[in-house]
């Protein structure tokens, strides 16, 4: 997994409307926060994309651009900003390139069974790129509170 010092990959994956989004497409004045997360529509990652949303205007206002990224498709993710009523974009990686590039691609355990996905991480990078705090494993709830808190010490 990345950490804090560390560079972005390079991207250009589509957003929820299709399209192609780089990191200088989506940062604001000090940065994003970039996180990934399983699957759209599933229990905690609906939690986390409605407590970021809730919190975005919080984001923006200390220069802060929140981005979802998982490999489900623009369309799916359409449907999982329609349904829930999210504001902030989210990034389609179908082959995983930038998930596995940050990282945050590995081995997960749920009921009993051991398989290879996409793990729940936050990457708060600068204007540049740079990685300036790696949230691993996260909980989704009252994660977006947290990483909003964190800020103002970055």
């Amino acid at each position: 997994m990345l950490k804090e010092g560390d560079l972005l990959p390079k991207f250009k994956l589509p957003d929820e409307s299709g399209k192609e989004k780089t990191l200088k497409d989506l940062v604001r004045k000090k940065g994003m926060v970039l996180y990934t997360y399983p699957k759209d529509n599933t229990s905690g990652c609906t939690i986390e994309a409605k407590e970021f949303t809730e919190h975005l205007a919080a984001f923006r206002r200390r220069g802060f651009e929140v981005v979802g990224l998982s490999k489900d498709s623009v369309k799916s993710h359409c449907n999982f900003i329609e349904k829930h009523e999210l504001k902030l974009p989210l990034l389609s990686d179908p082959e995983a390139e930038l998930i596995q590039g940050l990282g945050a691609w590995g081995e997960k355990k749920m009921r009993g069974r051991t398989y290879q996905g996409i793990l729940r991480a936050t990457f708060v990078v600068d204007a540049k790129g740079k990685v300036l705090k790696v949230y691993p494993k996260v909980k989704a709830r009252g994660h977006a509170e947290q990483v909003l808190e964190d800020l103002t010490s970055l």
